[in-house]
């Protein structure tokens, strides 16, 4: 059997990233006990799955092993409450390869206000965010669950938080807003560097010029 027709319980976890394109949006759409209901075009390409294979699957069809469970519960209790919830997210993409994912959900309800879908969308998470600060975190996380449960990881995850006085929410937003200002800093000091140079080269120019009378 082909290992991307295995289940993933017998299926090789393979410690690759998929190469994808990190501009696109991957979206789709669940009811309200998480059965996929539609999976656009960027989502088929980066799982590796046909729309066949996802329609009228769990979600979690494409949950990495080396996600903590208490960052599921998180995001479920906010979602099942009506509140929006942005997670960084490790999946599994059916070549046994991984990709992350940070999430933004649109919640629909019936006139009752009874939810009836989740509208998920998913982009891509500047690497250094998450080998400096989340593959740590969520490491721990996991180890934590592996020897006291759940509960503890819970716990753990609230003083980690606590003591940074941010919910999780707040906290990866702040690891991406100061990605992206130290990123801007960077572009504007290569701006600086290239227009010195470009300065420089000029400068250069008009010693030649004027040392050969042209």
């Amino acid at each position: 059997m082909n290992q991307e027709n295995q289940p993933l319980g017998q299926r090789t976890i393979i410690d690759k990233e998929v190469s994808w394109d990190k501009t696109q949006v991957i979206m789709s759409k669940t009811n309200a006990f998480g059965i996929i209901e539609y999976a656009n075009e960027n989502f088929v390409n980066v799982s590796g799955y046909e729309d066949y294979e996802l329609m009228g699957q769990p979600h979690n069809i494409i949950r990495h092993p080396d996600m903590p469970r208490v960052i599921f519960k998180v995001l479920w209790e906010n979602l099942k409450n009506g509140k929006n919830f942005h997670a960084i997210v490790k999946n599994l993409a059916k070549s046994g390869r991984y990709y992350w994912v940070i999430t933004d959900f649109e919640i629909s309800v019936d006139e009752n206000d009874v939810i009836v879908n989740y509208f998920g969308r998913r982009q891509a998470v500047p690497q250094e965010v998450i080998a400096v600060h989340i593959e740590p975190l969520y490491k721990k996380l996991l180890q934590i669950e592996a020897a006291s449960g759940i509960e503890y990881s819970e716990k753990y995850l609230i003083g980690f938080l606590e003591e940074r006085k941010k919910s999780y929410v707040e906290y990866i937003k702040e690891l991406i807003y100061e990605h992206e200002r130290g990123q801007a800093k960077f572009a504007q000091y290569e701006e600086k560097i290239n227009a010195e140079e470009e300065e420089e080269e000029e400068e250069e120019r008009g010693f030649f010029r004027r040392l050969f009378n042209r």
